[in-house]
C-alpha cells in the first residue's frame, strides 16, 4: 500500500459526525492517481512508487513527456502533470499504470498534508514573525512596528545569518501533521480532513498516512451532497477564471483594423 497520494484542495465546509460533534473540514479531491514508475533496491537502491496526477498545469516539458512515454502513461486523456514519489515497504501489489483511488484511506485514521502555502508578498517583522513592536509611549512615536536592534556594533560587528527580519512571506512548502480523516467519498474521489491545509483553493496537495494511531471508535458523518457540489462548483470557477480573462483579451485582439479605426473616430467625435 502507498503511503500517500496527490490531490487538489477544493475548499472547506462543516460536517457533523455520528456523535453530533461539529467538525470543520477541508475537502480534498484526492486522485485518481496512476503509478508511473516503481523504484527497486536492485536498480535504485531504495523502494518507492512514483504517482502521477492531472494537476492544473497544462503543459509538460520534454523530460516529463519522455519519462511518461517510457512508462506508457503518455496516452491518458488528462496529462499527468504532477509527479511525486512515496516510500513504500512492499511493491508486490503495485504495477505501472495501476489506478489508485481515495478509498485507500479510511475514516478515523490520521494523515499528514503537505502543500505550498499562500504567498503573502513582502511583510514586516510584526506580521511575518509576530514581533511585539516598539513601545507606544515615552517619545517613541514612530517605532510601533519597527524590528528593533539587529545586532551589536563592535562584537560581532555584523548581522547573523538567518536573523528574523522583514521579507517575503509565505509561498513555502508547509506540512500539517495528524489531521483526522473525517469522511471519504469514493464516488467523487473526495477526502474530508479535520482542520485547515496549506495553500489556496485548487492548490496541489500531498496526503500521507500519519504515525498517530487511528481512533478506536469512530462513526463517520453523512456527507451533504448539496454542500459538496457547491464547493466543487466554487473550485471549478476558480480554475476557469484565468481562461475567461484570456478569452476576453482574445476577443479584443481579434478586432479588425477597420473596426479599431472606426471606434477611434467615434470616440473623437464624441469628445468634440
Amino acid at each position: 500500500m502507498t503511503t500517500g497520494m496527490i490531490g487538489r484542495k477544493v475548499g472547506m465546509m462543516r460536517l457533523y459526525d455520528g456523535s453530533g460533534r461539529s467538525r470543520g473540514v477541508s475537502v480534498i479531491e484526492l486522485g485518481p492517481n496512476y503509478v508511473t514508475q516503481l523504484r527497486t533496491p536492485e536498480r535504485d537502491g531504495y523502494t518507492a512508487v512514483q504517482l502521477g496526477f492531472p494537476g492544473a498545469r497544462k503543459r509538460l516539458n520534454r523530460p516529463q513527456r519522455g519519462h511518461l512515454k517510457t512508462s506508457g502513461m503518455d496516452n491518458r486523456p488528462a496529462a499527468l502533470t504532477r509527479l511525486r514519489e512515496y516510500r513504500v515497504d512492499d511493491l508486490s501489489d503495485l504495477t505501472v499504470g495501476q489506478e489508485l483511488r481515495v478509498d485507500r484511506f479510511t475514516p478515523g485514521t490520521f494523515v499528514d498534508v503537505t502543500a505550498t502555502s499562500k504567498g503573502k508578498g513582502f511583510a514586516g517583522g510584526v506580521k511575518r514573525h509576530h514581533f511585539a513592536g516598539g513601545p507606544k509611549t515615552h517619545g517613541q512615536s514612530d517605532r510601533h512596528r519597527a524590528p528593533g536592534s539587529i545586532g551589536s556594533g563592535t562584537t560581532p560587528g555584523r548581522v547573523y545569518k538567518g536573523l528574523r527580519m522583514a521579507g517575503h512571506m509565505g509561498s513555502v512548502t508547509s506540512t500539517v501533521l495528524n489531521l483526522l480523516v473525517v469522511a471519504v467519498d469514493p464516488s467523487r474521489n473526495l477526502i474530508f480532513v479535520e482542520g485547515s491545509v496549506p495553500g489556496p483553493r485548487t492548490g496541489i496537495v500531498s496526503v500521507q498516512g500519519a504515525r498517530r494511531p487511528a481512533l478506536k471508535s469512530y462513526s463517520p458523518p453523512e456527507i451533504p451532497a448539496a454542500a459538496v457540489e457547491a464547493e466543487l462548483a466554487a473550485a471549478e470557477a476558480v480554475e476557469e477564471e484565468p481562461e475567461a480573462v484570456e478569452a476576453v483579451e482574445t476577443e479584443e485582439s481579434n478586432e479588425t483594423p477597420e473596426a479599431v479605426e472606426a471606434s477611434a473616430d467615434g470616440q473623437s467625435e464624441a469628445q468634440a
